[in-house]
């Protein structure tokens, strides 16, 4: 993760990885393969949404009523931050975060009732989408139900709870050495799951809980609800062995930020997805694939309009599973990490210039639910003229072949790209603005500034 990220929360979670990493690197988790995925996630876009900044109200009957835009925009799973009621204890901010949580089996009175929420999973469920909720289970708030037993939490030695991490001095860190804390954790996932057929969860600081905790929780959900998504804030091979079905591509999206903000050649994202995404990890591992979420300033503020588009072309064109955050389709710049995520700061739908912004995010989508080769295709990384500033990768089927060539710097650049056949590519999406790519043609096309072309060729049987 690129050291420009400031917020603490992050650099933290950097720390974390790598420390995970080296703390593996006796175990060679390539040789094994990562657990088999449920069949939908790999074509999925993932969508989060932040409950509170999501509309004027910021409560649940807010997303139920845009559910027919999100199924318009084309995403397929909605992930909804933690809904849980939030701790006043030590809490940040005017409201506090919403990963401070008090109640594990009740909902944020401020997003409306359990019956809300039913409504919403329902109506979701009815236009073909899929729901998953956020569980935060390394920590609550310091005025948790849970705390009436303080076993159930971390102590130092003079018998007081502590926080998980000193940078995280509001919320309070469970003890999985407790076989009690186990149980209790374990029945509430199931309980939501249960109780409101959940098509999936996310995981808050995963790789901080037990890998043998996951894999138990693993084995409760699939008895009740068999082809649950599980997805890990983390970036541990280990968790993807059994319990997880995808993890975050931290490495990635650091590459992308040092490549943007700090200078870094394009050929970074190409060195990174092989030494921190393929070497360490089970084969066959899934990533989530991002360059925003509610702990980063905004892609687009942190990239500019252009960059922040180039970005997601590769995202949403390289394997992993994409994800949209909570107004980034129509290019909203508004805040919401540290110190923003501890207020109310709603999305503003209709910023100004950012038109084009909807109808990109909606061809990208399409595209890729439109071509088997991106979603489940090998990824080959082109040669090219340009490795400082252009990054190109083909992915294969047996059915077709697809080329994605990006330009990350501000000027155009001819990119002649090695590849076989250049002639059978067509433009199959070109995005960025306009005014440099007059010869999109592969092999050697000119790209305009932060200009993005991906070809298309079939393969004959």
């Amino acid at each position: 993760m690129a050291a420009v990220l400031c917020q603490s929360r992050l650099l933290l979670l950097a720390v974390l990885c790598a420390v995970a990493l080296q703390a593996q690197s006796t175990q060679d988790w390539s040789a094994m393969p990562a657990r088999e995925t449920p069949f939908w996630i790999r074509d999925a876009v993932v969508y989060e949404i932040f409950p509170r900044q999501f509309s004027a109200k910021g409560d649940f009957a807010g997303i139920t009523a845009r559910l027919d835009d999100l199924k318009a925009l084309g995403v397929d799973v909605l992930w909804l931050m933690p809904i849980h009621p939030l701790g006043r204890l030590k809490a940040k901010g005017s409201i506090g975060s919403p990963y401070a949580i008090r109640d594990y089996y009740a909902v944020n009175p401020d997003y409306g009732t359990k019956e809300d929420f039913r409504r919403l999973v329902e109506a979701a469920h009815a236009r073909g989408l899929r729901v998953m909720i956020d569980v935060v289970a390394n920590h609550t708030a310091w005025d948790s139900v849970m705390l009436s037993k303080p076993a159930y939490y971390k102590q130092d030695g003079a018998g007081h709870v502590i926080s998980p991490h000193p940078e995280w001095a509001d919320v309070a860190g469970l003890n999985y050495a407790n076989p009690d804390t186990r149980k209790y954790m374990r029945e509430m996932m199931q309980y939501w799951v249960r109780e409101f057929r959940l098509d999936g969860l996310r995981c808050d600081d995963a790789a901080d809980v037990p890998t043998q905790f996951w894999e138990d929780v693993r084995q409760d959900l699939d008895k009740i609800r068999p082809g649950i998504f599980l997805l890990a804030e983390a970036s541990k091979p280990e968790l993807l062995v059994h319990a997880f079905d995808a993890d975050y591509a931290w490495p990635m999206m650091g590459a992308v930020t040092r490549v943007l903000m700090a200078g870094a050649p394009a050929s970074e994202l190409r060195r990174t997805w092989y030494e921190s995404e393929q070497q360490p990890f089970p084969r066959g591992a899934l990533h989530l694939r991002c360059t925003d979420n509610h702990d980063e300033a905004r892609a687009i503020s942190r990239f500019g309009w252009n960059g922040a588009l180039a970005a997601s072309a590769v995202m949403f064109t390289l394997d992993g599973v994409p994800l949209l955050y909570n107004g980034m389709e129509v290019g909203d710049a508004t805040e919401s990490g540290d110190p923003a995520l501890f207020e109310k700061v709603p999305i503003f739908w209709r910023p100004k210039g950012r038109d084009s912004f909807p109808e990109t995010y909606r061809q990208l989508i399409a595209l890729r639910h439109g071509h088997p080769a991106l979603r489940d295709g090998e990824v080959v990384w082109l040669e090219n003229s340009a490795p400082q500033n252009v990054v190109s990768f083909l992915r294969r089927d047996k059915g077709e072949e697809m080329v994605t060539t990006v330009n990350f710097s501000n000027r155009p650049q001819f990119a002649a790209i090695r590849v076989e056949h250049p002639g059978d590519f067509s433009v199959a999406l070109r995005g960025g603005p306009t005014g440099g790519g007059q010869q999109p043609s592969l092999p050697d096309p000119l790209l305009g500034a932060y200009e993005w072309l991906i070809y298309w060729r079939p393969l004959m049987p």
